[in-house]
């Protein structure tokens, strides 16, 4: 009611102002006439006609203008009072379409408030044609009575003329028509945004709804499904992949159910965006549906991971299988990292190795009486090799199970369940290409067995793929130089060149396979740098090495890596026999190796002989010795033959000073001296050739040169005998040259040894002095008679380091004597015996024999600078020889020519 009244009250405020308004412009008229009144009024009496003229139309003008004043009265106020309860009503129906519930998160909900807000619309539409006739007759009045002038602000007690007040009621009309416009289009566009709204939400509401209905009975469906699969326990081991793919199929199948709980989420999260919040029923329903499909989700999960460990564990490709590698009482048991062990129930003892494998490693320990360590590692190797039956695996078979096992990168760590699957693979392939029954659960078991000792000792069930690679590669059957190229690849990079971190790596995975053997000490040990440092000499200055260097590194074989060549030596000279007896155990025909003495005629021994070290009663052998795991041929007897009457002219000092090493040597580096050298390095570390035949013998006595032929390189040339014995000449000088290079060298480090020993034996005389000093400076009360006798006794030991130093200077200057007069000898021999001085001494020989004048200028190039004293020896010797291959022709000119020699001496 107050309000009302309110309304009512400033309506009649209004009208009364525009009563006001309206009587003070015709009060103003009023005026202007009585003012032309008076005027005609003060003209005089001949006037009087004029003046009721004048009153009359005053009075007739003051007639219109208060009609006119009336109409516009009323036109105004009627006009003003309509725009005013527009602006009322539209201001009431904008409040009241604010104050509308939000929209519901409910089909039925949001259907109601869409039934209320279209009622609600239709009244404001009904509401429309008089809101838009009101505004035209405001804008047909403001067309009547225009204003241009700017609303003045009157002072007090200022009358407003009659044309200010029409002004202020037109700009009064204008304010109000405005304000009533854009109330109107406000609330039109608020209604019509609503109504859009509710649309989309009822839209994405129906969308839930149907979704959220398909997925309830979808999900009841998988639920089913899940319900009856049987317990994996109760699975047959041959039906365990078809469960595997089966649930894998099952999970592929849900690909909808999973996109379409995702479709119903993305519909929430929209309407959460426009502010629309799902009831509290739609919200539970979503939620539980949810909950149901994470629940079915992981049991998916759980059943396929159930499945496919049951598979690994007991399926073909699991340990399950390699049960029955191992016979009562032991039993092949497996850790939690997956590592087998095995269990003996008599003994009830626990081990790491297999029951094959212990029976393995002491056969391996009757190989320990061969001296020499290359050949022992090498056969050990060889036992191993034949036992994994690895030796008839082919190298195109390892990379080709190296590729469908994708075992691509070196650095990768595999588990001992992936070492299983790839050792499976490729006994399979083994079995499939040989046509050959293998016993695969015993051979992967043993193998995994020997890959673990070297490579995982600790059994932590983790080794790297290269380790893998290694260690099939070296036992499998294939050329030693594509075993080269195989390793190097895998430690090079994308353009085929490898750095010292990559090429460390692969040698240090290289010489574990000794270490697992116990021979790593004689192989420069488990440190791999010299070997890096060796090896990339081959490409000075340069950060990485190619393929090609690394071969021709290998070719040489490092001492790092001498026993892998040995190891495929050993495997070619297994199935050799050679036409000869052996001078030890007189066994023939010789299998296997053949050593051929190159300072004896007709001296063979086999490897049993050779390699235990085993000689006849009061003889010895003598170097140096030619190794054949090949039949030999007739070039090589010949080229024997030739280097053999050469070494005839030789002393034993020759050999002692001239040792040749089948192997190239690595220097280890050491902190504490770095200056140690090669020789002293050898001593340490063990030498593979020079170990003594007999524990009564001398070292000088037992050093000999052992070489091995091989087939590649020593086939018959096209050329004959003749070039091979010339090729053999220019041979001879060549090694005079690298023995004269090799002796300045040696002379250089013994005289850096000669300074380092002088600057000791300084040191050594200046401390015996200073103690000296000391003892007659400190002799005060406060020491006591042990502190002197300590004193002394230090004093007495440098006394007698000093004397050792002497001596040993003293032995290296002799030493250094001697070397200095054979590269004097050496020097002359070089520059006196030119190829002219033999030619020309080649020509007194028999012209009917062209095939021996290279050995006869050698034979005479040796007589000239050796000792002729034992030249008869030397030819019943040759004799005896001679007489095996060679034509009596040839005997006879050889025996002539030494003997003409001897006389002219």
């Amino acid at each position: 009611v107050f309000c009302l009244f309110e309304v009512k009250s400033s309506k009649y405020k209004l009208l009364q102002q525009t009563k006001v308004n309206a009587l003070s412009t015709v009060d103003g008229e009023g005026q202007e006439e009585g003012t032309e009144c008076r005027r005609l009024r003060g003209g005089g009496p001949h006037q009087t006609g004029d003046m009721n003229l004048c009153w009359n139309e005053i009075k007739r003008k003051s007639h219109n203008i208060r009609a006119r004043l009336e109409a516009f009265s009323d036109n105004s106020g009627k006009l003003q009072l309509s725009l005013q309860e527009i602006i009322e009503w539209l201001t009431a129906k904008d409040e009241e379409l604010s104050e509308q519930l939000p929209i519901g998160g409910d089909v039925g909900a949001v259907q109601h408030q869409r039934e209320f807000h279209q009622a609600f619309m239709e009244d404001v539409k009904s509401r429309g044609p008089f809101i838009y006739s009101v505004l035209e007759s405001a804008q047909a009045f403001l067309a009547q009575h225009p204003f241009q002038e700017p609303e003045e602000t009157l002072t007090d007690g200022k009358e407003v003329s009659p044309r200010r007040r029409i002004l202020n009621v037109s700009r009064s009309v204008w304010k109000q028509a405005n304000v009533a416009s854009d109330l109107w289009e406000k609330l039109t566009a608020r209604c019509v945004d609503r109504h859009r709204h509710m649309e989309r939400t009822l839209e994405r509401l129906l969308q839930i709804q149907a979704a959220m209905e398909e997925l309830a009975v979808a999900l009841e469906q998988a639920e089913g499904v899940r319900d009856a699969w049987e317990p994996v326990g109760d699975l047959f081991i041959d039906s365990l992949q078809d469960h595997i793919d089966a649930t894998k199929l099952f999970k592929e199948e849900l690909t909808q159910v999973k996109e379409g709980m995702k479709h119903i989420n993305d519909l929430a999260h929209q309407l959460a965006i426009s502010d629309v919040h799902l009831s509290m029923e739609n919200a539970r329903a979503l939620e539980h549906l949810n909950s149901r499909w994470k629940v079915l989700q992981g049991s998916i999960e759980e059943r396929l991971k159930q499945l496919q460990d049951a598979h690994r564990d007991f399926g073909p490709g699991s340990q399950h299988f390699l049960s029955s590698s191992v016979q009562i009482p032991w039993e092949r048991a497996i850790s939690p990292n997956k590592v087998p062990y095995y269990i003996n129930h008599q003994a009830q003892t626990t081990c790491w190795d297999h029951p094959k494998m212990t029976e393995l490693y002491q056969a391996l320990a009757d190989l320990n009486n061969i001296k020499f360590s290359a050949y022992r590692t090498a056969m050990k190797l060889r036992r191993v090799q034949k036992a994994l039956r690895l030796d008839l695996v082919a190298l195109s078979s390892l990379v080709e199970v190296f590729r469908e096992q994708e075992l691509q990168q070196g650095e990768h760590v595999m588990d001992v369940v992936e070492v299983i699957h790839g050792l499976t693979a490729l006994y399979e392939r083994l079995e499939e290409e040989r046509s050959i029954l293998v016993n695969i659960p015993l051979c992967v078991d043993m193998c995994l067995n020997w890959l673990l000792n070297v490579y995982d000792s600790a059994r932590n069930g983790k080794m790297r793929v290269l380790s893998f690679k290694m260690g099939l590669v070296i036992l499998c059957n294939a050329d030693v130089q594509e075993k080269y190229k195989y390793l190097f690849r895998q430690v090079s990079g994308a353009g085929g060149l490898t750095d010292q971190r990559h090429l460390s790596l692969l040698l240090h995975e290289a010489i574990q396979i000794p270490r697992q053997l116990g021979e790593v000490a004689a192989f420069g040990g488990s440190n791999v740098e010299p070997s890096v440092r060796s090896c990339f000499r081959m490409a000075p200055g340069k950060p990485a090495i190619e393929v090609s260097h690394f071969l021709e590194w290998m070719s040489l074989e490092p001492q790092s890596m001498v026993w892998l060549p040995v190891l495929h030596r050993v495997a070619a000279a297994e199935s050799t026999k050679h036409q000869a007896k052996c001078y030890v155990c007189k066994q023939c025909p010789i299998k296997g190796f053949r050593y051929r003495s190159l300072k004896q005629f007709n001296v063979d021994i086999c490897q049993t002989c050779f390699l235990t070290g085993r000689t006849t009663k009061g003889k010895k052998l003598h170097y140096p010795i030619m190794e054949y795991y090949t039949p030999t041929t007739s070039g090589e007897k010949m080229r024997d033959f030739a280097m053999t009457l050469k070494n005839k002219f030789r002393s034993k000092q020759y050999f002692t000073k001239h040792p040749q090493r089948g192997y190239l040597p690595v220097q280890s580096v050491l902190e504490a001296e770095s200056s140690e050298t090669l020789a002293e390095m050898e001593s340490q570390n063990c030498s593979f050739f020079t170990d003594s035949l007999s524990p009564d013998e001398s070292l000088d006595e037992d050093q000999y040169l052992l070489r091995h032929s091989s087939p590649a390189l020593d086939h018959d040339s096209p050329c004959g005998q003749h070039m091979l014995l010339a090729h053999l000449e220019h041979q001879d000088k060549e090694q005079l040259q690298r023995t004269l290079a090799r002796l300045e060298n040696e002379n250089r480090v013994l005289q850096g040894e000669y300074r380092r020993l002088k600057w000791k034996h300084e040191e050594a005389v200046s401390v015996p002095m200073l103690t000296e000093a000391g003892e007659g400076g400190l002799g005060s009360p406060t020491v006591g008679e042990q502190q002197d006798e300590e004193l002394l006794a230090e004093a007495r030991v440098l006394r007698q380091h000093k004397t050792r130093l002497e001596t040993r200077m003293q032995i290296l200057e002799d030493h250094n004597k001697q070397l200095e007069s054979q590269l004097r000898r050496l020097r002359e021999l070089l520059l006196q015996c030119s190829l002219k001085v033999i030619q020309a001494y080649c020509m007194e020989l028999t012209g009917s024999l062209p095939s021996i004048h290279s050995l006869f200028s050698l034979l005479f190039f040796l007589y000239f600078y050796f000792v002729a004293q034992n030249i008869s020896k030397l030819a019943t010797e040759l004799l005896k020889y001679l007489a095996q291959d060679l034509p009596l022709i040839i005997i006879y000119e050889t025996v002539s020519f030494l003997m003409s020699k001897k006389k002219q001496i």
